[in-house]
């Protein structure tokens, strides 16, 4: 492949902060007035979105940090941002969503030895997405030195030294050990790999930046590799929706924001876009806790809200392993509210039949029964955005990924109408409800009427405002820390 402008963030392990780093260099790039578009070619996450496939009138899946970075670039999202989708369903197994639409699942094992077939699919896109782009900031999966699974890797290094594409490499400072995971990553990378690094990022600095001028002193020593920058704690990525579930392993503990509402919920197994509670989360009087295995949901929460799923009949096996079948029967018979999206819908009702076994080898649950409707799972997913409403007429946007048809007396009272259709149900009561609709909370005028039922009034937060403010004040602390010269140089290979 030809060399394109382009540079690749990998990292020094998961959950240093890459995606923060891409989205903020892509709009920072923006802002310069830059054709930049995102890359990311093999993402493992059940934070889906829904993107355009090229040159198709139709739509796919896309992991929902590449959704994020598009945002930042100011472009439409697209399936060649990110070709190759994992979708975990299991410990040891996830479906394949290739070009936007699934493609089978495998186990791991099983995947190691599909994956190097799906190279071609991945520069392929790559190639489409560097037409008229003035340069691609790719994102790497993991980390850079997980020389176990180098044969076949078309996620970190693979894809580099296939598409001739610079390394910018990212070690995490807040979590200790930053100098010796690079000079360690220099140490264990392969020389071919070791070459294509042209750089080094710190992420995550607290305090006075001077102190470490003596640790990148060292990396360069050991390894020939340069600083490009040294980045502090970027308060604004908090506002950003979250890539996946790692994030889900520091959640917010009852009682740590004062709050007129507080929302509980619960981390199922198989957890999916739980990025749509941020908009509840960014309300000043909204507490959103995330209430993990083993702990009980507090009694104190006015809402529960259970979110999409991976793994419906799975996943309602672990409510009631940890005893969340019982605590939300008791938050409704105290008079308490619940809303179910996606997977969390269709956990409501009676009962969810998989006849072909399609989520896994389970065919058939009892749902909770707070909904008085069924779901059957079907082969065809749907995988489209929304133009909604609800049915008193205010204003809905969002998307649909589902597998699974839902129906019963309840689905009388829907909660939206998606182009033109009813979709969910509401009980009789109005206190419980469920939906397919993704991104429910995010039209700010139906979320501050949601809340009004809490005793919540007033203005509230422009979600969408919220999130664009945030991309660019995460751009304009890069300009201030980042070569960016050097960093373009490299991606222009000079």
């Amino acid at each position: 492949m030809a060399r394109k402008p382009a540079i690749m963030l990998q990292g020094t392990g998961s959950d240093v902060g890459k995606s923060v780093l891409a989205a903020g260099l892509c709009r920072l790039m923006a802002n310069r007035g830059l054709k930049v578009r995102p890359f990311k070619p093999q993402n493992m996450s059940n934070n889906a979105a829904v993107a355009a496939i090229p040159g198709t009138g139709e739509y796919g899946e896309i992991g929902r940090a590449q959704w994020l970075q598009a945002l930042a670039c100011r472009v439409a999202p697209t399936t060649d941002m990110n070709p190759v989708l994992l979708k975990p369903q299991s410990d040891t197994g996830s479906q394949i969503v290739l070009s936007g639409r699934v493609a089978g699942a495998a186990k791991g094992r099983e995947y190691q030895a599909l994956k190097a077939r799906f190279l071609d699919t991945v520069l392929e896109s790559f190639e489409r997405l560097s037409n008229g782009a003035d340069i691609i900031v790719v994102e790497g999966a993991g980390s850079a030195a997980e020389i176990n699974l180098r044969r076949n890797d078309i996620a970190n290094m693979g894809f580099a030294t296939a598409a001739h594409v610079p390394v910018i490499l990212v070690g995490d400072i807040d979590r200790g050990g930053v100098i010796a995971s690079i000079v360690g990553t220099h140490a264990i990378l392969p020389e071919g790999d070791r070459a294509m690094v042209a750089g080094y990022l710190i992420n995550r600095f607290r305090g006075d930046v001077s102190l470490f001028d003596d640790g990148l002193e060292a990396i360069t020593r050991f390894t020939g590799w340069e600083s490009l920058g040294v980045v502090p704690h970027l308060a604004a990525a908090s506002r950003l929706p979250a890539e996946d579930s790692v994030a889900l392993e520091r959640p917010v503990l009852p009682g740590s924001k004062p709050a007129k509402l507080t929302v509980a919920v619960p981390i199922i197994g198989r957890i999916a876009n739980f990025d749509d509670l941020d908009p509840l989360k960014s309300e000043p009087e909204v507490a959103v806790v995330f209430v993990r295995p083993g702990e009980s949901i507090p009694a104190a929460a006015g809402l529960i809200v259970l979110p999409g799923s991976k793994s419906t009949i799975g996943d309602l096996g672990v409510l009631r392993q940890n005893g969340w079948d019982r605590d939300i029967a008791a938050h409704v018979a105290r008079g308490g509210h619940v809303v179910g999206l996606c997977g969390g819908y269709q956990m409501l009702g009676r009962v969810v039949r998989d006849p072909l076994g399609i989520e896994g080898e389970e065919r058939e649950a009892a749902g909770l029964g707070l909904l008085d409707v069924e779901t059957v799972m079907a082969p065809q997913k749907t995988v489209r955005p929304s133009r909604a409403e609800t049915p008193a007429g205010l204003p809905l946007e969002g998307y649909e990924i589902h597998l699974g048809r839902t129906g019963g007396p309840d689905c009388a009272r829907p909660v939206a109408l998606l182009d033109g259709e009813p979709d969910g149900a509401t009980s009789p009561d109005g206190r419980v409800s469920g939906t397919y609709l993704h991104g429910l909370f995010g039209a700010d005028v139906f979320r501050r009427s949601f809340l009004e039922r809490f005793g919540i009034s007033g203005g509230g937060t422009v979600y969408a405002r919220s999130v664009d403010a945030a991309l660019d004040e995460i751009a304009a602390a890069l300009e201030e820390v980042v070569d960016v010269a050097r960093l373009l140089a490299i991606a222009r290979g000079r």
